[in-house]
Formats: structure tokens, sequence, C-alpha cells
């Protein structure tokens, strides 16, 4: 059936206007995304068939090129819509946390970060600059490293820390096994990284280790 012949309240773009994007199934959303369905179907059934073979929305949103366009409905100048989506998604939550203290928006760090890092198919480890008020002031990945590990460098930490005038920092990692628990390696460098800094009188405020799903805070469990 043609989107149109469907009942107003079960359009999904009426129905997002409507109730908010909150109230959309993720076969909903796609099919406002795709626009257009293909002969034999609409735009919520193409939706849906693509979930299945991509296996989830967050598989297809993280495909590559060529496994995105090798389905059909969907091609080049659907990719590059795509990706524009999700690099503005990623700039507005990093303007976001620019302008508010990241300690008291720490939704909108948790969610910044799982953007940057949670995907990543090597260990990255990003760090949040932070001004005297706790607004951001950079962000940066400052290693990279392999699927398991990655080199950090205090003193090259503590080096970017003065040249950018930064009063605090949040500390970030990916594990790309998507399992967020923290490893002993991780927690030695972080009170490596904490001695380090606390001798030019800055400090480390927390930090976070993105898993597939969870993202852990040393912070509440009292390790920083």
């Amino acid at each position: 059936m043609s989107i149109k012949l469907m009942p107003t309240a079960s359009r999904p773009r009426e129905k997002l206007l409507e109730r908010g994007a909150t109230a959309l199934s993720d076969a909903e959303l796609l099919a406002i995304f795709l626009r257009t369905g293909i002969s034999g179907m609409n735009a919520i059934e193409l939706a849906d068939y693509l979930l299945q073979q991509f296996g989830s929305l967050r598989a297809l949103l993280k495909a590559d090129k060529t496994a995105f366009c090798e389905h059909k409905g969907l091609g080049p100048a659907k990719f590059a819509l795509l990706q524009a989506m999700l690099e503005m998604q990623q700039r507005y939550l990093s303007e976001v946390i620019e302008k508010e203290d990241a300690l008291t928006s720490p939704e909108h760090t948790r969610r910044y970060l799982a953007s940057m890092l949670r995907d990543k198919p090597r260990e990255n480890f990003m760090v949040l600059f932070l001004d005297n008020q706790h607004r951001v002031v950079a962000s940066e990945v400052m290693f990279e490293g392999t699927i398991d590990a990655a080199s950090v460098y205090p003193r090259e930490v503590v080096k970017r820390s003065l040249e950018l005038n930064a009063a605090a920092l949040i500390l970030a990692h990916n594990h790309p096994s998507g399992v967020a628990e923290p490893s002993q390696a991780d927690r030695r460098i972080t009170r490596r990284l904490v001695e380090a800094l606390s001798l030019v009188d800055i400090r480390v405020l927390d930090h976070f280790v993105v898993g597939d799903g969870d993202i852990i805070s040393f912070s509440e469990r009292g390790w920083v």
C-alpha cells in the first residue's frame, strides 16, 4: 500500500510531527530518510527489508560505502546524505558540550563521546580539554592503537594541556571488543596521567570507557 493511502496518524512523517521522533520505530525513522520506496515496496516496507538485511539500524548507519550501496533502494546519493547527517549530529553534540559545563551536562558529554568513539575499529584515546569553568576548549584523539590497545604518553598529554591552557581534562577511550569494563592497564595509565597532570595543577575529572552499549565512568566508581 502506498504511504499516501495510509491513515494520517500512521504515516511516519505526520506521526513524527504529531508525537515526536521518539514515537517512531526504527523502520519508520528510516522510511523518512529514504523518502520513497521501490517497485513493489513502499518506503516503510523497504526500510523494514533493509533493517533485516543489515541486522540493525546501527549496522546500516555504520556500513561503508560498498556495503551500503549494494542494497536495493540505496546508492551513492543516499550514502552521501547519511554521512552528512551523521557528521551534523557529531558537530551538534560538539557545539553543545563546548557551551555547557561538562560536569553539569554529563548526558551530552556521554553522547558526544559515544558518537565519536563507539564504532571505531581500533582503540582511540581522546581528551576533552576544559577551562576553569569546565567548558570544553578542545577535544582531540591523541593516540590511536590496535584493536585492543593504544599507547598513551602522559608527557604528550601534559604538553598539549599547557598549550591549550587547560584547567582540567576528561579522558575517554573505546574498547573495540564492545566490552566497556576497564582493564588494569586502563586504571594504571589513568593514575599516571592524574599524577603527571597534578604536577602542573591540572585536574583529571573523569575517564570514560566506551563500549558497544555501556559507557563506564571512573569518577562514578571512585577511581579518580
